[in-house]
């Protein structure tokens, strides 16, 4: 690894916070769900907390030492299509609180999170990379690609899958080159973008 990375705590979190916010401020889906940039420059901090928060609290966050890149994972056990793993997610994940804390006059804040639990697969226990930031400035220079690998490489160690959703194009090709697999079908947004789900299996160590 040519970049120190180190788990995030909550002492961490309005750095975490901030590099979520600048960098996915004008991101397409933000844009969607906050479509006035006037109100999006108000209330997307708030968003960008709100799953740090989660993440903090029930997954965790790697970040380089420099606080200009964080990745936040969420571990999901294995789940099935059974009528009771439906519900006992439906139960880890309030659409409508997701809401209330971020800003309670938004449909959109309860859209987006709802879309995406109903889009999450089911299936094998899974590393799940909800967010991963970089900014602007360091681009380029593999951050993401190394915080991203970090994790990727215990995947292989343990044989745990990885999912993500890419939210553009370019993303997409950036996890393909890392072993995601689009998995056929987009997550689209009301009147808004698409989403790329992607999974990754883990790979046979080298012999």
């Amino acid at each position: 690894m040519g970049v120190a990375i180190r788990r995030a705590g909550a002492d961490d979190r309005e750095v975490v916070v901030g590099v979520l916010d600048k960098v996915f401020r004008n991101d397409p889906v933000s844009s969607w769900v906050f479509p006035d940039p006037e109100h999006r420059l108000r209330k997307h901090a708030s968003l960008m907390g709100a799953f740090a928060d989660q993440v903090l609290a029930d997954g965790y966050v790697d970040m380089t030492e420099d606080g200009k890149a964080v990745a936040l994972w969420m571990s999901i056990p294995a789940t099935s299509d059974a009528p009771e793993d439906a519900q006992a997610h439906a139960d880890d994940d309030d659409p409508a609180a997701f809401r209330e804390a971020v800003d309670p006059d938004n449909e959109r804040v309860e859209q987006i999170a709802r879309i995406l639990g109903e889009g999450h697969p089911t299936g094998p226990a899974h590393e799940y990379l909800l967010l991963i930031a970089v900014d602007a400035e360091l681009q380029g220079q593999s951050r993401g690609t190394e915080l991203i690998s970090a994790v990727l490489e215990r995947c292989d160690r343990d044989g745990l899958s990885a999912y993500l959703e890419a939210s553009s194009e370019r993303s997409r090709g950036l996890y393909e080159r890392l072993g995601f697999v689009f998995t056929g079908r987009t997550i689209d947004l009301p009147d808004g973008p698409h989403m790329w789900p992607m999974w990754r299996e883990p790979r046979a160590a080298a012999v």
